[in-house]
C-alpha cells in the first residue's frame, strides 16, 4: 500500500427509519420504505455529507437503502450490490429478539445465525468482497446500506472475528467512517447521528 491509499475511507451509511427498525423487528430481506421520519432522517444526510469527494458509492439493491441513498443526493452515482444485502434472517424475519428467544432461550444472532437463513460466516463473506472492492478504490467510498451488515463490515474492517459485531451498535441513518492511522486500519468515527437531530 501506498501513503495515499493511507488517506481513503469508507462510509459506513444506514438506511433511515422504517416500520420494523421502530419495533425492531428483524428486517432482512422483507422490502420495506422507509417511514417519513426515516426519509426526513435520510434528507439530513444530505447536508452531512456535502462536500465529501466519493469516488465510488455503494448500495444495497433493498428499498430503505436505495431511498436512503437517493434523498442523500447520491442515486445518480451508485451502483447497487448483493454484498451489500441485509443479512437474510429466514424463520427469524419479522420477528423481535423477545419473540425468538421465547422459543430459542438465550439466541443470539451474531453467534446462532438465523435458521433457515444466513449464517455468521456467510455475512461475513459478503462483508470481506465488499471491503476488498473498496479498498481497491483511490478515494472515499460510501457504503449505503442496513444495521446489522454494517456492523459486520466494521469488525471485519479490524480483521476481527465477525461475531464482535455484536459490540458495533448502529442507529438508523448514521454515519461511520472507517480509515487508516498510519498502515493501521482503525475506526475513524462510528455511529454519528448529530446531523439527525
Amino acid at each position: 500500500m501506498n501513503a495515499q491509499q493511507f488517506k481513503n475511507k469508507i462510509y459506513l451509511i444506514r438506511h433511515g427509519e422504517t416500520e420494523w427498525s421502530r419495533s425492531k423487528q428483524h428486517t432482512g430481506r422483507t422490502d420495506l420504505p422507509l417511514t417519513k421520519e426515516g426519509e426526513r432522517q435520510a434528507k439530513t444526510l444530505k447536508r452531512a455529507l456535502a462536500g465529501i469527494d466519493f469516488k465510488k458509492v455503494f448500495v444495497s439493491p433493498l428499498k430503505r437503502a436505495l431511498q436512503t441513498c437517493e434523498f442523500a443526493g447520491f442515486l445518480n452515482q451508485s451502483q447497487q450490490t448483493d454484498d451489500l444485502y441485509e443479512w437474510d434472517y429466514g424463520d427469524c424475519e419479522g420477528l423481535t429478539t423477545q419473540q425468538i428467544r421465547e422459543r430459542t432461550p438465550n439466541w443470539n444472532l451474531f453467534k446462532d445465525g438465523a435458521p433457515n437463513g444466513e449464517s455468521i460466516e456467510q455475512v461475513a463473506a459478503r462483508a470481506d468482497q465488499i471491503i476488498q472492492l473498496a479498498s481497491q478504490i483511490e478515494g472515499n467510498v460510501a457504503l449505503f446500506s442496513s444495521g446489522h451488515i454494517s456492523r459486520v463490515i466494521g469488525a471485519r474492517w479490524l480483521s476481527l472475528e465477525p461475531q464482535k459485531a455484536q459490540l458495533l451498535a448502529l442507529s438508523t441513518a448514521s454515519i461511520s467512517i472507517l480509515g487508516y492511522e498510519h498502515e493501521w486500519k482503525v475506526i475513524q468515527n462510528w455511529n454519528i447521528t448529530s446531523h439527525t437531530l
